[in-house]
């Protein structure tokens, strides 16, 4: 208990807005033991509480497992407690539409208060390795963040089996999610059968030695993103960069800074492939035309272009499909 207590009171005491009517957090609980075990440490550390427990409706019975986590979270004194149903549509992948279902839902429930996600140190290894694993670059391994407004994560230094022991200790048996054991999800295939491995041929602290690295590279990454900052103020005029000024930044910084400009603009899932061939106008131009990024909206594209030795970001209409 005391290892999540200090994990929760460390990120109140760095994160948490304070106001006159003092602290208060939303926490995302599923009724799994990450999620039980934070919920058992906020309202300890936290003046109010409020649970928000999504149900994603796609399991038999889920509207009985929401409500039991609603009355743990209210038997443990929680200031409230919703249940959230969402639809999943299934588009781009169960696991992908489940987790915008969950997070567009409890983005609408928190009434302006941060939410507290149970992710722990094994997640965050599990998230570096998917991050490797699509070799986008360092910011794929940068895992994730204790604050990146409304989501904190407090439990990103506990293990798994920390939380599970302070169910075990309050009396609060978690609910064990089938989709948990699942293999045909990659996730769990990392949880229970990769990074098990690794622990084995690598003689142990696996998980720990991934998340340290995720932290390290957020770090550099903090400062690059600055400096890019820096780049792109001075190659902008407003609308278009400089492709004299970005041509001579190491490509690090020309990249990052492009990046920015591009979701600035509009692009939307920008991917390794559009960048570099965006960058390719910038430092191999060949006469080559514009380069789509995702983000147009519909009837149209978004497209990257060198004209006048500026780069530019247009939306084109595309022509219908007969």
């Amino acid at each position: 208990m005391l290892e999540v207590r200090r994990a929760v009171r460390d990120w109140v005491a760095a994160y948490a807005p304070n106001s006159d009517a003092g602290t208060a957090v939303a926490v995302a609980l599923s009724g799994g033991a990450d999620s039980l075990a934070l919920t058992a440490a906020a309202v300890v550390e936290v003046g109010a509480v409020d649970a928000l427990v999504v149900d994603h409706q796609l399991q038999a019975g889920s509207d009985v497992v929401a409500a039991d986590a609603a009355a743990a979270a209210l038997a443990l004194g929680c200031r409230s407690a919703r249940v959230l149903p969402v639809e999943v549509d299934g588009d781009g992948g169960l696991e992908a539409a489940a987790r915008q279902a969950r997070y567009a839902a409890l983005d609408e429930a928190r009434d302006g208060l941060p939410v507290l996600l149970g992710h722990t140190l094994d997640d965050q290894a599990e998230t570096v390795l998917l991050g490797l694993a699509r070799g986008s670059g360092g910011r794929s391994i940068h895992g994730m963040t204790e604050w990146a407004e409304p989501w904190g994560r407090p439990l990103l230094g506990v293990r798994r089996t920390v939380t599970r022991q302070l169910c075990a200790d309050v009396a609060v048996p978690p609910h064990e999610d089938p989709h948990n054991a699942s293999p045909e999800f990659t996730r769990v295939r990392l949880r229970t059968e990769v990074l098990p491995l690794l622990e084995d041929v690598l003689g142990g602290g696996v998980a720990a030695a991934l998340a340290r690295t995720a932290g390290q590279l957020r770090e550099d990454g903090a400062v690059l993103d600055a400096l890019a900052g820096e780049l792109l103020h001075t190659a902008s005029d407003g609308a278009t960069l400089s492709i004299e000024t970005l041509a001579t930044a190491p490509a690090a910084l020309r990249r990052r800074a492009v990046r920015a400009w591009l979701l600035a603009g509009g692009a939307k899932a920008l991917t390794g492939k559009h960048l570099h061939a965006v960058d390719e106008l910038i430092t191999d131009w060949r006469g080559q035309g514009g380069v789509a990024v995702g983000g147009g909206g519909p009837g149209s594209r978004l497209v990257a272009a060198r004209e006048h030795g500026r780069l530019t970001l247009r939306r084109e209409r595309q022509a219908r499909r007969r």
